[in-house]
Formats: structure tokens, sequence, C-alpha cells
């Protein structure tokens, strides 16, 4: 299988600059092209976003990553701070939030920030595929409501917003419950969801095994939503924790990648520094 990765073109095309202005300019507040990338299963690496902080964001979007994973779930983010994350971006590193719950509310108003998709946690009916899929586009493919807001700069741009906006916002669904996971074909057949993507962590817990990622009943389920997906023909992601295990998801087909997250590196890089120190001063 042939990959088409973002990163490794970084060096040849050089990093882009984040833009000065508060508003991203290119193809308005959307980066147009994470859509296209993930329905053509271009390897698309990102990680997660926890700390609610514009600075962070725009650091770690410099790296080179395709795109970043906002975690309104369970980090202590809301959406000022998320829309604030938003705009500190490297233009062409792809905004895409979790939002905390399938709820309609939620939905509208991380879309109306301006991102480039949603993660919808613990889908586990094809019913409630169908309620995140509806909250997510307008009229008549669904029924989000109308506002002005940054996605549409503040209506500026609202009627080209409208018009494109059901074809150019990625709906990525999370399966992370062995509900889910049974109920995975029904999921995948409903129309609007551009990818799944597999919650490793809740699913071990969903079976009694939390955190045990190698027990086979956990793998098990993971190979289930992964084979799935790759005979449907539609894009899985995970979340992996480091580059091992992204390289494992990566051989069995997985093309939407999270990996690790924002206070991880941070707090690794710094206990490395330290540990070395450390020992040197220690010979």
């Amino acid at each position: 299988m042939t990959f088409q990765f973002g990163l490794s073109n970084i060096y040849k095309r050089g990093y882009p600059k984040a833009k000065t202005a508060v508003m991203r300019e290119a193809g308005g507040f959307m980066d147009r092209g994470f859509k296209g990338k993930l329905r053509k299963k271009e390897l698309l690496v990102g990680t997660v976003l926890g700390i609610a902080s514009p600075e962070v964001a725009e650091i770690i979007s410099e790296v080179g990553f395709d795109w970043v994973w906002i975690d309104m779930e369970h980090a202590a983010i809301d959406l000022v701070q998320a829309q604030i994350m938003t705009q500190a971006l490297r233009e062409g590193c792809a905004a895409v939030l979790r939002v905390p719950w399938n709820d309609s509310v939620w939905i509208k108003k991380t879309l109306d920030i301006g991102c480039d998709g949603v993660i919808v946690p613990q889908i586990k009916t094809a019913e409630e595929a169908k309620a995140a899929v509806q909250a997510s586009k307008y009229p008549s493919e669904g029924t989000r409501s109308l506002g002005l807001a940054r996605a549409s700069k503040y209506g500026m741009e609202f009627s080209d917003y409208v018009r494109k906006a059901n074809e150019e916002i990625a709906i990525i669904l999370q399966i992370e419950h062995i509900e889910g996971v049974n109920n995975v074909e029904s999921i995948i057949e409903t129309p609007g969801i551009d990818a799944i993507m597999i919650g490793p962590y809740d699913l071990s817990g969903s079976l009694g095994l939390i955190g045990q990622l190698e027990k086979p009943e956990v793998e098990g389920a993971i190979q289930k939503v992964k084979r799935h997906c790759l005979e449907k023909g539609t894009p899985v992601g995970i979340f992996a924790d480091g580059p091992e295990s992204a390289r494992t998801h990566i051989s069995d087909g997985v093309t939407l990648i999270g990996m690790g997250s924002d206070s991880v590196y941070l707090w690794k890089s710094a206990k490395s520094e330290l540990e070395r120190l450390s020992e040197s001063l220690s010979d």
C-alpha cells in the first residue's frame, strides 16, 4: 500500500508560516484540503491538544503535524479557548475538534468556530451516528442552524460558507465501546460520515480491561472495526501512544493517526532532560 504522507514533504516544501493576522486567509477559515485528503486516504498524522493554550497549539502545528485534535471532551478547553487555539495554527495544519458529547448544540457551536472537522465521541448505534451527521450539516442534508460566527468570517462570507460547509467539513465518528464495535456495520452505512476514529482506551474499559490494549479481546475488537471500515472503503483512524503503535496501525491500513498528546510530549521531554542532567552530574 502506498501512502501520500504529509509529513514526508515537510523539508521539501519548508514550513509554511502562521498568519500574523487573527484570521487564517487561505481558503477562508478552513483548511479546505483536509476532508479531500481524508477521503483519498492519504496518511494524516496529528496529535491531541489538551492544554488550553494558543501558544502550545501554534508550537505543535509548527512541528509539522498534518492536523491537530483539539479535545473538548476530556480537557479543560472551552469554546472560546478552542477558537483561539484554532486561530493560532500554522496554515495547512487542520483543526479537528472533539466535542464533549453527541449533542446538537455542542456540534453547532463547535462548527461555528470555523474548524475543518469534528470528532463525535461514544457512537454506539446507527441512530446515534445519524444524529451526529444531522447536527453537523445544514438543511436539507441536516438540521444545523444558521448563525453569524467565525466560520463565515462573521457574515462577510456567509452565503459562500453555507453553500460549501456540508461538503468541506469532515464528520468523524468515534467508536470506543464494545456496543459500537458490535454495530460497526450499520454505523458505517450511515450517509454523511467521513471517517471512523477508534478510541482504544475507552474500548478496553468497556470490555473490563482498562488500558490493556494488548489483550486479545481488545485487539480483536479494534481489528473488527478496522476490517469493516476497510471493506466498506471508509477511512479509519485511531489514537496511538507513539511511533511504534502508529506504524502498526498504518500497516493495517489506518490513515488517520492521532499520535500522542501535548501534555505527554511536554512531561516526557522535561523528565528526560532532567534525568540527563542528573546522570551527568553523578558521573
